[in-house]
């Protein structure tokens, strides 16, 4: 017995026959010739090595093997329904799942609303999030299939279809109590005060090393921490100033003073897909509500201010 050799029509056939106690009335529900409901049931019990059907002048009665036979191959039919209804709940945005990725200020302050938004228009399709602290991590998440789309720097590698959301402007966050004449703030003058950044391995990090490098200043900084929190929480203690983009200082202590950077900076902050891969229509859905969210939010743009 091989029961690879089973083919769905011959359990149509045998659930058709049962349901209608004859080959004939089974073949008009199924819309074939009687010949070919014989020959199934026929071929089946082959396989099988028993009789399913007792054949007589009134009809065909299942025997009690074929009582038991009939309920697991009702079960195999319905989960063969089940595998096309989902097919086409996904494909018309009724189901399905959307997996994101992002970096940590990005899955914080843009992604929320951009998911309520999303699941009110489609509740029936899952929204999985995973955070992680480096861009190359969504990178390679991408590659991978782990995730449909994330939230990333941009540019990235060519192997991405990428869309700009925003620019997020890079500022100089300064302690409670330091007085500062100069507005703009100078070089000159930031030179002289205790300077906190990330870790080398930071993105922001490297952000930030490639600006001042442009600039051709030396960048020495007093302390290097990981957290944008714990970085924050020695500014407002006055232990030095850092230069953070406005999303990842979020929420940003009143009592902290932002300056303008004497020369601009921003990051771009884009979602990026695999440019190959295949799409369900639930994730060019999540694309497009990012998208409206790119081109109504002006997320960085947050007041100046300043403690006098």
């Amino acid at each position: 017995m091989n029961l690879e050799n089973i083919k769905l029509h011959q359990l149509r056939s045998l659930t058709a026959a049962a349901q209608c106690g004859n080959f004939s009335e089974a073949a008009l529900l199924l819309n074939v010739s009687q010949s070919a409901v014989s020959h199934a049931i026929a071929a089946l019990e082959t396989e099988l090595g028993v009789v399913l059907f007792a054949r007589g002048r009134h009809g065909a009665t299942l025997t009690p093997v074929g009582e038991r036979i009939v309920t697991h191959a009702q079960d195999i039919l319905r989960s063969i329904d089940n595998v096309g209804k989902e097919a086409v709940a996904t494909r018309s945005l009724q189901g399905g799942q959307v997996r994101i990725a992002a970096f940590r200020s990005a899955a914080t302050h843009l992604l929320p609303k951009v998911m309520v938004q999303f699941q009110k228009a489609f509740p029936a399709i899952a929204v999985i999030l995973r955070d992680f602290q480096h861009c190359v991590q969504i990178e390679a998440a991408l590659r991978s299939g782990q995730i449909d789309l994330g939230l990333t720097l941009l540019p990235t590698a060519p192997e991405f279809e990428t869309w700009e959301l925003l620019r997020d402007e890079y500022v100089v966050l300064l302690p409670p109590d330091w007085t500062i004449a100069h507005d703009p703030i100078t070089w000159d003058h930031l030179a002289t005060y205790p300077l906190i950044l990330p870790t080398e391995n930071d993105c922001c990090r490297a952000i930030i090393n490639n600006y001042y490098a442009r600039l051709r200043r030396s960048l020495s900084p007093t302390y290097e921490v990981r957290e944008d929190s714990t970085i924050l929480g020695m500014v407002e203690q006055g232990l030095g100033f850092t230069i953070m983009s406005r999303l990842a200082a979020e929420p940003i202590s009143p009592r902290i003073q932002i300056r303008t950077l004497p020369d601009p900076l921003e990051r771009v902050i884009g979602v990026a897909v695999l440019a190959d891969a295949q799409h369900p229509p639930a994730v060019y859905a999540f694309l497009n509500q990012l998208q409206q969210m790119g081109r109504s939010d002006n997320v960085a743009q947050l007041p100046l201010r300043s403690v006098s």
